[in-house]
């Protein structure tokens, strides 16, 4: 592509005399929209990209080669040195060794063959240390975490055999149901008889005990011997978690696999996201697993899929943990970036990768090319999980935060990357302004949100950190921030993963949304809530609502949102189209024994929330991480992807995809937004809406529904070329306003259809309709 179409528009009109400026911004809507249009652009090819770009690309593609080499002694979680290192020491022992010693690396040796998957492996190990305990001399609770693995062990091999080799969509589905009943029953049947001994063993750990209780249940539930299979003086009153939603709420059926979107992996990211601009959402997936490959599944715009990834030029483009898509040079197409490292400390030094779009081919596929070294991206790398993009200068460039994760052992300061525009060789370079800027943050970051809290245009910064305060970077305008949490009370919960902002009650103030991370194990708070105890403040997740005036007000409670979460994935849309938006948690930890469901909350007018999990049928037991909401199907409501799989390779599992069945008589809109002095798909701006509706008489009444275009929460993304509005029973659209940041100015349309999907572009008086029902 010329380095002319890398230039950022705004940059362009800024060295233009003022009429001049004036004229081309005029003309922008029909000329801008053309050069964005990638129909209207030669087709490219991965052998055709210059030699400067393909030999970065491929520079990538061998330091990722490398990282994959490593894994198996480097990586904390996949590493098998460990396991390989005991099988050596079993192997060795010379006769006389004391049979403690033989029990110990037993012991040991079974529970990292189970991290491995090697269920079976793991089991006869630590059969063989159980069958050793009498002998050792060690008291009768030492016996407890050893029975306590047997348990888990076996409940693994049960997920193997029947959830993972018989998948099916309800498959580990809470509460476990209809094609969720094991078949081969031996695993589970095992798993509760050292469940009971495990529970019948003397001084065992409350935490591990807790999370026996829960187990214990689970597993009754995969022979369906629910209820009646759990012990009266175990048996937990669910009832807390499983009541019927105040209005009704329809089961969301998992369709991954008919749509061959279900890929088996570890933990990672996704990307709802039109990659090739054919106004259908693809998708993009990834592992953060250093040997799992990139996936870009292309819609053919009736909702199915084709994987396209080696002909997106995405060969040897691995790893990842979570994804984050933005159009960072301004030239209409959508490119991504890849976050590496997370959890890993000073082992996580890997490359982030920033991918650009460089155009389709002949066949529609977009080819993407790996521009970190080129970009500057890579000066410094450091474990990161969250980032975000935005236009902190309100210049119309995007800027990108790396929320890195700082330790004790290790530190990793944030970084704050400003968008310099094109080189001399037409590629974005980027520079690191954290420090100038006071964003470092210097803790364990977990999550990223920008967001204007104030109202003054330039947009704020929201970062979670686990085990310390969080941190809301107040833009100060002159290119620095103050760090505003404690103040406005806005810095706990302490035990922080995702994050995001939203306007959830509709009152054109931006909220925060910060749930709580709880990591203790899922028996070990999901008893106690079951058996009436209420979580204490530090437990609990965290709603702040934006007060108009800057500052927030704790809305936790009085929302009902002061339940039990142990989320890590997030994402927020409105799945039923009243206008206000729902939100679902990827839930888990690395810990094989936490299977607690995946949660959805259901919006209520803006007032509450209630939990509609069990309703829904999106109660995966798997481990959740990215989250996306976005129109898959083209049908006019959201549906949901969940990126699934654990931290270790013998937690992997398939990826779902919940359909939306649809909720008669609500409206809906779609906005697509190209920026001229803005950022090209309006990342940042405001949109409200102004309806009419019945109300509960005859009449009618006059409401706004609000959004800010967004991927969502810090963990998934979901679309910003495609902004879904949803209009509750909407008669009309009296009045459709977007608010541009970087001029300050708002565009109002009036009149705007039902049911349709329209462009709108800054400075235009016209909206242009691109389909309507």
């Amino acid at each position: 592509m010329s380095s002319f179409l890398r230039i950022p528009f705004a940059r362009l009109l800024d060295r233009l005399p003022h009429p001049a400026k004036e004229g081309l911004a005029l003309a922008a809507f029909t000329g801008f929209w053309l050069i964005a249009c990638e129909k209207h652009r030669p087709s490219v090819r991965i052998d055709t990209l210059s030699p400067e770009i393909a030999s970065a690309h491929q520079e990538m593609v061998g330091r990722l080669k490398t990282i994959r080499d490593r894994v198996e002694s480097d990586h904390a979680f996949i590493s098998d040195l460990e396991t390989k290192q005991l099988r050596h020491s079993l192997g060795d022992i010379p006769p006389g060794t004391r049979l403690i010693e033989r029990f110990d690396i037993l012991s040991r040796l079974g529970r990292t063959e189970l991290n491995l998957g090697q269920e079976q492996e793991a089991i006869d190990h630590l059969l063989n240390a159980w069958e050793l305990f009498p002998t050792t001399g060690l008291p009768m609770k030492d016996r407890g975490p050893l029975l306590y693995f047997l348990a888990v062990a076996h409940l693994r091999l049960a997920e193997t055999t029947n959830c993972c080799q018989r998948q099916n969509p309800e498959s580990c589905i809470y509460p476990l149901k209809g094609g969720a009943i094991h078949t081969k029953t031996e695993g589970s049947t095992k798993a509760l008889e050292y469940l009971k001994l495990f529970l019948e063993t003397p001084e065992i750990p409350e935490n591990m005990a807790l999370n026996a209780i829960w187990l214990t249940h689970i597993a009754n539930m995969t022979l369906g011997r629910y209820p009646d299979g759990v012990t009266e003086t175990l048996r937990l009153p669910i009832q807390r978690a499983d009541r019927s939603p105040t209005r009704p709420f329809p089961g969301f059926p998992n369709i991954s696999a008919s749509l061959h979107v279900n890929s088996f992996n570890l933990s990672g990211g996704v990307i709802t996201e039109d990659f090739n601009g054919d106004g259908s959402i693809d998708l993009l997936t990834s592992s953060y697993d250093p040997r799992e490959p990139l996936r870009l599944f292309l819609n053919d715009g009736s909702g199915h899929f084709t994987d396209v990834s080696p002909a997106a030029n995405l060969s040897g483009i691995t790893g990842g943990l979570n994804l984050r898509q933005a159009d960072f040079d301004n030239d209409g197409d959508m490119d991504f970036l890849i976050l590496r490292g997370a959890w890993l400390g000073s082992t996580g030094q890997h490359p982030n990768s920033l991918l650009r779009n460089e155009g389709l081919t002949e066949e529609g596929i977009p080819i993407f090319a790996d521009i970190t070294s080129l970009a500057g991206l890579d000066v410094k790398n450091l474990p990161v999980l969250s980032g975000d993009w935005a236009d902190f200068d309100l210049d119309g460039d995007l800027l990108l935060y790396l929320g890195n994760e700082t330790s004790e052992r290790f530190a990793a300061p944030s970084q704050l990357f400003r968008n310099e525009g094109p080189g001399p060789n037409g590629v974005t370079r980027f520079t690191d302004v954290a420090s100038e800027a006071g964003v470092t943050n210097d803790r364990y970051t977990k999550g990223v949100s920008w967001g204007d809290f104030d109202g003054d245009r330039y947009p704020d910064l929201y970062v979670s950190n686990l085990n310390g305060p969080n941190r809301l970077y107040r833009n100060l305008g002159d290119g620095t921030f103050r760090d505003v949490a404690p103040e406005l009370g806005v810095a706990g919960p302490s035990r922080s993963f995702p994050a995001w902002f939203w306007d959830y009650n509709n009152d054109g103030h931006l909220d925060l949304m910060v749930p709580n991370y709880l990591n203790t194990g899922a028996g070990a708070y999901m008893v106690p809530w079951l058996l009436g105890q209420n979580l204490a403040r530090e437990d609990l997740p965290a709603l702040y609502a934006g007060d108009g005036r800057g500052g927030f007000v704790d809305r936790t409670k009085e929302a009902k949102l002061d339940v039990p979460m142990m989320p890590m994935g997030c994402n927020f849309g409105d799945l039923d189209n009243d206008g206000f938006p729902d939100f679902y948690l990827g839930t888990g930890t690395p810990n094989f024994a936490d299977l607690v469901p995946n949660q959805l909350f259901h919006c209520l007018d803006g007032r509450q929330f209630e939990d509609v999990t069990i309703s829904s049928g999106m109660g995966h037991l798997q481990k959740g991480h990215g989250v996306a909401f976005a129109d898959l199907d083209g049908d006019g409501d959201l549906d949901v992807f969940l990126q699934l799989g654990g931290a270790v390779p013998g937690d992997k599992y398939y990826d779902a995809l919940f359909q939306n069945p649809g909720f008669d008589g609500n409206q809906w809109l779609e906005i697509t937004l190209t920026g001229v002095q803005s950022n090209h798909f309006g990342i940042g701006c405001r949109i409200k809406a102004v309806i009419e509706e019945p109300d509960d008489t005859t009449a009618s009444r006059t409401r706004s529904i609000h959004a800010q275009v967004t991927a969502g929460a810090s963990f998934g993304a979901n679309p910003v070329t495609i902004n879904h509005l949803g209009l509750g029973r909407a008669t009309k659209v009296t009045r459709l306003e977007v608010f541009w940041p970087a001029t300050g100015e708002t565009q109002t349309f009036h009149e705007v259809p039902l049911k349709s999907r329209i462009s709108i572009t800054e400075g235009n008086p016209k909206l242009r309709i691109l389909k309507a029902q």
